[in-house]
């Protein structure tokens, strides 16, 4: 996922006073300085569970996405939670949870938020923000998570080997910045949710997304793609825009059943959009349905929401309006016809609402 740091270096985080209970109030809300970014000369390989927990970076994020079934019922489901750390100012944390209801066509979703002076570990992951929480470690994993409707607890257990993106796990955004980027693309799910007071067993596949470092956000924002295929096989891919909405940067992974990671560049991921929807909200206009194709390994999928509305206003715990949804898909890979089920994020829409044309003065 590329996710560059927008999602967190906005994170309207990072002042402790007027913050209870892991809300922030409008008087401890502040915008967070724009930094240069760091790029790391000769950076050290990822390894585990060394990595699994925070680092000692300006923007980290782990990022959990999946569908649970339960009988005739089935959901998508997102939990992130965002850390942003500065040198002499508190850690901050944002933490995003979202659950899409297939049959009752309904999306609902909710944020939290808190600074700390005590940092987590660093080989696993035990973090709060209010009620919520994550704990685990070497891709076995504990979701605790409520919105009004739901409140999901998950375990996730990784069947594949960690996929590391770039082909060694650092992805490189020039001027901006280095990345550590890995993700756990096959996760088993089991635990319950419960929905208007109603306890339902669940069970499902999770994709699970770990970056870190010390690079800083795009302005023109970024699509992001995440697919379970029927045949075992996972497919990411990330398309990265400059403020005049020109792509900058493309790339993705194939990971087969077995867990043999392939790196995609710019030539091997090509996703073209034939639908769109409009946010009566925001008015943002974001693509709705896609098609995706990596000619070196034979893949061609179609892809639409499984929900058309599912667009989160996070302005309060990391300034940004997103849309990141549950979708489905069904074509063709490596000669078989397939079907599988994914998670999409959109960024970047909703800004340009407020972007000046260039050239304009006021």
């Amino acid at each position: 996922m590329i996710r560059i740091a927008g999602a967190v270096l906005a994170i309207a985080l990072v002042a402790a006073l007027g913050c209870t209970n892991g809300a922030p109030s409008p008087r401890a809300i502040v915008a967070v300085p724009r930094y240069e970014a760091q790029p790391t000369a000769t950076p050290a390989p990822i390894a585990f569970p060394r990595d699994d927990g925070s680092h000692d970076a300006l923007t980290e994020w782990w990022y959990y996405t999946g569908h649970l079934d339960s009988g005739d019922d089935s959901y998508g489901f997102e939990f992130v939670i965002f850390r942003s750390a500065r040198r002499g100012a508190p850690t901050g944390y944002a933490s995003h949870f979202a659950i899409t209801d297939r049959r009752g066509k309904s999306f609902a979703y909710d944020q939290r938020f808190r600074v700390s002076v005590f940092d987590t570990p660093r080989d696993r992951l035990d973090f709060s923000v209010g009620d919520w929480s994550v704990a685990g470690a070497d891709g076995v994993d504990r979701i605790h998570a409520s919105t009004g409707r739901y409140t999901l607890d998950l375990n996730v257990a990784s069947r594949k080997p960690p996929a590391l993106h770039g082909g060694n796990g650092i992805i490189s955004f020039g001027a901006a910045g280095d990345s550590y980027y890995y993700s756990r693309t096959r996760m088993e799910a089991d635990g319950t949710l419960i929905t208007d007071g109603a306890l339902q067993n669940v069970r499902g596949v999770a994709w699970m997304d770990h970056q870190w470092g010390n690079f800083v956000s795009t302005t023109g924002g970024w699509d992001w793609f995440s697919f379970h295929l029927d045949d075992g096989a996972d497919l990411t891919g990330s398309i990265v825009r400059d403020d005049r909405g020109a792509t900058v940067l493309t790339y993705g992974t194939y990971v087969d059943p077995a867990g043999r990671a392939v790196h995609l560049g710019s030539d091997d991921f090509i996703v073209s959009a034939f639908a769109e929807w409009r946010s009566l909200r925001t008015g943002a206009i974001y693509p709705a349905a896609w098609r995706i194709r990596v000619p070196s390994l034979d893949v061609d999928l179609e892809s639409r929401p499984i929900v058309s509305d599912q667009e989160l206003d996070t302005r309060a715990t990391t300034g940004v309006v997103y849309w990141e949804g549950a979708v489905e898909a069904i074509g063709r890979s490596r000669g078989r016809l397939v079907s599988g089920r994914g998670y999409v994020e959109l960024t970047g829409y909703a800004d340009r609402l407020n972007r000046k044309p260039e050239g304009a003065t006021k």
